[in-house]
């Protein structure tokens, strides 16, 4: 298959907005992709080449496209920077070059998509001396042999910015519509929880070729993340009770970080809800699964909380987030920050699912299977009731030991994968915070020079992201009390797409905690709100911008 098929798809998308529209382009688009065999392919389609649950990135910054197009093109770099400072998308100035490139210098041919994805495998796994020079001839090697719609995305895919609006919902539609044209609406649920288990469309693509059992036949396996299941937001115990069913098992709610631990039999890997692999910045939880843990295999949903480790006193999340993104230093971050694991569900034990048995029989697995020790590992700490003075009593309990509040649970539930299901409700005290994706910056001047600050930050309203306000204070000056401004600086410039004047546009990529006075209407922002004195509480890198407030959100609070 010649890559322009693939750009003729990528054109398609980009020139609808409707979801529908878009969900059956991609379904004859993936019958070809499964009829050739190559449903690894399916990940271009996200501009990707690995799974979601694999970590391996490109390592192309903006600095580094720029780079890559004026080696491919014989182009000073100055003047490639003064084509994107003039249209803003990198993909236009590499669609641009390529369109006017002289047909006897570069090489002739159509490309294939093969190479396309083999080349931009190759980029991960890159390293050492030499980096940069062997990333950039991988990728003039594609350009060179491009055409100018084909350099436009091969230059976004670098990016990881698309811009054909596909999400995992259309992705899921596309194949209920490409498999089970006839049950679509059923099948597509059905596939929304194997793709929860799975993480990798080219699994589901493959199931789907082979009928209705094969997706249904999709569970879990120790070793790869999973998308965990999420509570909904109850504002009271009556509430909670009403979605959660009497009577209920009442939970602490504790303000670390979720964390799947997996074992294989063979090795313990720990994931965040966010499907990252996080073992190597947590050799302590690893030593504790091991040694409090009884079982040949099991898949544990738990919280990992930090401590103050001469107080014992329980530390807010912004504490343990340094661990999370920590990449050197480990050992001495686990002396200096060390933490519990909360373990209050089990999914896979001894060989065999247990996401269908009811939380209580989970529950008990659990209890069996732990031994407890104090500020190291323990079940979580629950109480079953069907008495509101009782849940309040055991709520106020945990907000005295520095708690965020309390979970509650429907006793008789399965464990459903990635959803909203009303099986889980959470309730904490009313504090005026919302989780928003950071989508823009400006470049700081004088005590901030060098810095990128005053970030752009947006919620979700369905596929869309909307802009919510701009927050400039928060973050801090020194690593020692959170996350810095040269932190976030060093974050967001590889995710630049755009920039104008002062101003850059970045990807979707950070999610931070944003607390506010109050929320006004403002025609200033995409979702017809602005934030009153924002301030970014916490960086939260456990969180995806799939689970960021909506704009549902912003219209009830303002409310």
């Amino acid at each position: 298959m010649m890559y322009g098929e693939f750009v003729e798809v990528y054109e398609a998308l980009s020139a609808t907005s409707g979801k529908l529209e878009k969900a059956t382009i991609l379904a004859e688009f993936l019958k070809k992709l499964e009829k050739k065999g190559r449903s690894e392919w399916v990940y271009l389609l996200n501009g990707k080449v690995f799974p979601d649950y694999d970590a391996r990135e490109f390592g192309f910054s903006t600095q580094l496209v720029l780079k890559a197009i004026g080696h491919s093109y014989g182009i000073k770099n100055e003047e490639v920077v003064k084509k994107f400072n003039k249209i803003g998308d990198l993909g236009e100035v590499a669609e641009e070059f390529a369109s006017h490139k002289k047909q006897g210098t570069l090489t002739h041919g159509k490309l294939e998509t093969g190479k396309v994805f083999e080349n931009l495998r190759k980029l991960a796994g890159i390293e050492g001396k030499g980096t940069v020079e062997k990333k950039i001839s991988l990728v003039a090697e594609l350009l060179g042999q491009a055409s100018g719609k084909e350099a436009k995305y091969i230059t976004r895919t670098l990016l990881n910015d698309l811009r054909v609006g596909v999400a995992e919902g259309i992705i899921r539609d596309a194949v209920a519509e490409a498999f089970f044209n006839n049950e679509k609406k059923e099948m597509a649920d059905k596939i929304e929880d194997a793709y929860s288990l799975a993480t990798d469309w080219a699994v589901i693509l493959e199931a789907a070729s082979k009928g209705k059992k094969a997706i249904e036949e999709i569970s879990i396996a120790p070793g790869k993340p999973i998308k965990v299941m999420l509570a909904v937001v109850a504002k009271d115990i009556a509430e909670a009770f009403e979605i959660c069913g009497k009577p209920a098992a009442i939970e602490q709610k504790y303000d670390g970080f979720r964390m799947i631990i997996s074992y294989d039999g063979k090795e313990i890997k720990l994931f965040t809800r966010r499907l990252e692999n996080v073992t190597k910045q947590f050799p302590d939880v690893v030593a504790e699964v091991k040694k409090n843990v009884k079982g040949k295999s099991f898949i544990l949903d738990s919280e990992v909380v930090g401590y103050d480790k001469k107080t014992g006193i329980y530390l807010p999340f912004q504490a343990i987030s340094q661990r999370i993104k920590r990449k050197y230093d480990i050992e001495k971050l686990v002396r200096e920050l060390p933490v519990e694991i909360n373990v209050f569900d089990v999914l896979y034990y001894d060989g065999k699912s247990a996401m269908s048995e009811p939380f209580t029989e989970r529950r008990k697995i659990v209890e069996n299977i732990i031994k407890m020790e104090k500020l190291k590992i323990r079940p979580a700490v629950q109480i079953v009731t069907d008495k509101e003075e009782e849940a309040m009593k055991f709520y106020h309990e945990a907000l005295k030991v520095g708690e965020e509040g309390i979970m509650i649970k429907k006793i008789d539930a399965p464990y459903k994968s990635g959803r909203y299901v009303g099986y889980m409700a959470k309730m904490k005290p009313s504090v005026k915070d919302l989780d928003l994706v950071i989508v823009g910056a400006e470049h700081g001047t004088g005590k901030r020079g060098g810095w990128l600050s005053s970030y752009v930050v947006a919620c979700k309203s369905g596929e869309k992201l909307l802009e919510v306000g701009k927050v400039s204070s928060g973050l801090k000056e020194k690593e020692s009390e959170g996350t810095t401004y040269d932190e976030m600086t060093k974050m967001l410039k590889p995710l630049i797409i755009s920039t104008k004047g002062n101003a850059v546009k970045v990807k979707p990529k950070v999610v931070v905690s944003v607390t506010y006075q109050e929320i006004q209407k403002s025609p200033s922002y995409s979702s017809g709100y602005a934030l009153r004195f924002p301030r970014i509480s916490a960086y939260r890198p456990d969180k995806s911008v799939d689970e960021i407030n909506t704009l549902k959100d912003i219209e009830r609070l303002a409310k």
